[in-house]
């Protein structure tokens, strides 16, 4: 032991001269009395050294240790940023910073604008239409909207539907809110002395339109187009009865899932779907969904058409409820055959 202490000026010696060579010369007088420290001038050089600034001593227990803290901006206070930030388990299983800083508040999502998602029911249901999309104002503005009570009709010599339907080849489409047949060009109808092309057509459970105030198990909506833009709407009432050769047809090529479309390899005939007795309600009215455009003229068979319990239930797996509710007549004029 005496000998160690007799050689540790020789050994403070050789640190101090490999100290000067590393951090640079001793510091000045002026320096170091500012410290007191011997040590805590060979950290201020050593920090100076590495780019760094030094931490204040916090505490006696922690003396002689180096600390260092990277200036803003710095690769390392990057690092060490990126390591203190709170971290969240990714879509992939990996753990990834949150991009939020601590403290701060997310930004709230935004309202949906997208008018897609109506309903029959739930909070894009019919009363919630107009809301949806601005296109979609009539829905609750407009005058003359469809379905409505057939009731009070004034019976006259109406004019007879001249519908000339041909077989056709099809698509079915389930769209989400009903199942809608595509027909091949040709199939045509002429009232009022303008003719119409049928577009498409589709189904309901249970029927929009009610006639004094009965409603029927489904109805068939067929849709047609002038040369000129107006639209004119064929509805077929259906009640339990007897199989349905057309909807059976329908049914036969119904796509697997939402969205798809199926190409029908055979024909369809659709005065096979037409009441024997084509007398008819005609009254002015809208489109049944969004966007309730107005302007159509409505033609409701006044015959129901029978369809068998089998085929209304296929349909009621995909759509229990499909039918938009009565809207006010507000006094237009219903005409119906005699």
């Amino acid at each position: 032991m005496l000998l160690f202490i007799r050689q540790l000026p020789a050994f403070a010696l050789r640190l101090c001269a490999v100290v000067t060579c590393v951090i640079g010369p001793p510091m000045t007088q002026a320096a170091s009395s500012q410290s007191g420290d011997p040590m805590e001038a060979i950290r201020e050089r050593l920090a100076a050294k590495l780019g760094a600034v030094p931490a204040p001593v916090a505490a006696s227990a922690s003396a002689g240790v180096l600390k260092v803290k990277s200036p803003p901006g710095s690769p390392a206070a990057a690092i060490a940023a990126d390591k203190s930030a709170p971290r969240v388990p990714s879509l992939t299983g990996r753990v990834t910073p949150t991009p939020t800083p601590a403290g701060a508040k997310r930004p709230a999502a935004s309202p949906t604008t997208d008018a897609s998602p109506w309903a029959y029911d739930g909070a894009h249901g019919p009363s919630e239409w107009a809301r949806l999309a601005p296109q979609n104002a009539t829905c609750a503005s407009g005058q003359r909207q469809s379905p409505i009570d057939i009731t009070d009709g004034i019976k006259v010599e109406l004019d007879a539907v001249e519908f000339d339907y041909q077989p056709s080849g099809f698509r079915v489409v389930d769209n989400g809110h009903t199942v809608q047949v595509h027909v091949t060009p040709g199939n045509t109808i002429e009232v009022l002395g303008r003719r119409y092309e049928l577009v498409q057509f589709h189904f309901h459970r249970p029927s929009e339109e009610r006639i004094d105030g009965k409603p029927f198990d489904m109805v068939a909506h067929l849709l047609h187009k002038s040369a000129d833009g107006k639209l004119a709407m064929v509805a077929v009432l259906l009640e339990r009865g007897s199989a349905q050769p057309v909807v059976q047809a329908v049914w036969n090529n119904l796509p697997l899932e939402k969205g798809d479309e199926v190409a029908a390899k055979g024909k369809i005939d659709l005065t096979e779907l037409l009441p024997s007795d084509r007398r008819y309600f005609t009254y002015m009215g809208s489109l049944t969904t969004p966007p309730c455009k107005e302007g159509v003229l409505w033609m409701v068979m006044k015959t129901p058409v029978a369809i068998s319990p089998e085929q209304l239930a296929i349909f009621a797996r995909l759509y229990p409820m499909n039918a938009r509710p009565i809207q006010p007549s507000h006094g237009r004029i219903i005409k119906e055959s005699n």
